[in-house]
């Protein structure tokens, strides 16, 4: 692994986007199953990286044609480092038109290598069919960025690549939010847009010197509106009372399945399935912050829990993963994990946290400008 980050900001930048690539690689191996058949496929509970659920990986589900496993990186890290690129680009606070200006141009041009395609290639190319929404509706639709996302199905896609939002706005939550609310209109609508927020608000709370699993939380539920924040209360209110991530997930899974639209069956969705709603949330962040509370911040056991979870694990996992490496910074991280993965995908994953470093401490100085001349323009119409 490369030396360790020299500030407390890049310390925590790294962790939570290292926590998150490290989430996305595990629970990706496992993504789509159920508890059960998870520890039937792998003799037991995993406990880190695994291979891919299919030997013939390449033709067993040609929808998903992904070489899932053996500590490959998916399209939830994909995208993230391409957010964090856009970040680095413009050094600026983000919304909609960015997601239409910088980030959809990144996943139509410029190959890159893809871990589970084994090739370099298109972003689009790797990416389902909610992310191509970005294309199709922003690229070929030229619809208003700002209302793109409505219509799209509603799922974790905005929220999956949200942490460098809550990097961008370390220390403040409600920032976070309001910016990852904005961007998101232009993929997502509903609850799942709601989820976009909610999750970089909890990024930024954690990046807080001294924050814990309970105040990141907290901080993304004082926020969290509708059945999100419903969802994330139910789930809190369960974790509180747990400290094992193996016992805990029939009790998440409980506590969230009142506002879970997809139903029982994963691979085979209720008709409600990812439609608009005021009252049902996503079941990955939910799920994902539960696992924060019961690990106490551990980066592993909440990695782990989301893993084992099944269903959208690598979405779990990964969310999991951002908020608990932002509370332990870089160190927090499982280091044979972090290097194995790194590796495997070809990618360096160090990087993008000390980017969004950088990227933070300029917006702090631009913020800082700007909030003066309000207060100048305030105190002299005062």
């Amino acid at each position: 692994m490369p030396e360790q980050t020299k500030s407390a900001l890049e310390d925590k930048s790294v962790g939570a986007l290292l926590g998150s690539a490290v989430g996305d690689a595990i629970g990706g191996a496992v993504e789509g199953w159920t508890p059960e058949a998870i520890r039937d496929r792998h003799g037991g509970w995993v406990t880190g990286i695994v291979g891919p659920w299919y030997d013939d990986w390449r033709n067993a589900r040609p929808i998903a044609p992904y070489h899932k496993g053996d500590g490959h990186i998916t399209d939830d890290t994909l995208m993230t480092h391409a957010l964090v690129e856009v970040y680095d680009e413009t050094r600026a606070h983000l919304d909609a038109y960015a997601i239409a200006e910088r980030l959809v141009p990144k996943m139509l041009a410029g190959k890159r290598w893809v871990p589970e395609l084994e090739a370099d290639a298109l972003l689009l190319q790797r990416v389902f069919l909610a992310e191509k929404w970005l294309v199709a509706r922003l690229h070929y639709g030229h619809i208003d960025p700002r209302e793109a996302g409505v219509g799209n199905i509603v799922n974790c896609g905005a929220a999956m690549y949200a942490a460098p939002v809550g990097i961008a706005n370390a220390g403040d939550p409600a920032g976070a939010y309001a910016e990852a609310i904005d961007l998101a209109g232009a993929h997502q609508s509903s609850y799942g847009r709601e989820a976009a927020g909610v999750f970089a608000a909890a990024v930024a709370a954690a990046m807080v010197p001294g924050a814990t699993a309970s105040s990141a939380v907290e901080a993304a539920l004082e926020l969290a509106k509708d059945g999100t924040r419903a969802a994330v209360a139910a789930v809190a209110e369960v974790a509180e009372g747990l400290d094992d991530w193996q016992a805990a997930i029939p009790q998440l899974r409980k506590a969230v399945e009142p506002f879970d639209t997809v139903g029982p069956d994963y691979r085979n969705q209720s008709l409600d399935a990812r439609r608009p709603s005021r009252t049902k949330a996503i079941e990955e962040l939910p799920v994902a912050l539960g696992f924060v509370l019961v690990s106490g911040g551990d980066v592993r056991q909440a990695v782990l829990g989301g893993t084992n979870y099944g269903r959208d694990a690598d979405s779990i996992a990964s969310m999991a993963g951002a908020v608990t490496g932002a509370l332990s910074g870089q160190a927090g991280v499982p280091e044979d994990w972090a290097a194995e993965i790194a590796e495997a995908s070809k990618t360096d994953l160090i990087a993008p946290g000390r980017v969004m470093a950088a990227v933070a401490r300029d917006l702090r100085a631009a913020d800082a400008e700007r909030w003066a001349r309000r207060t100048a323009a305030l105190d002299a119409l005062a």
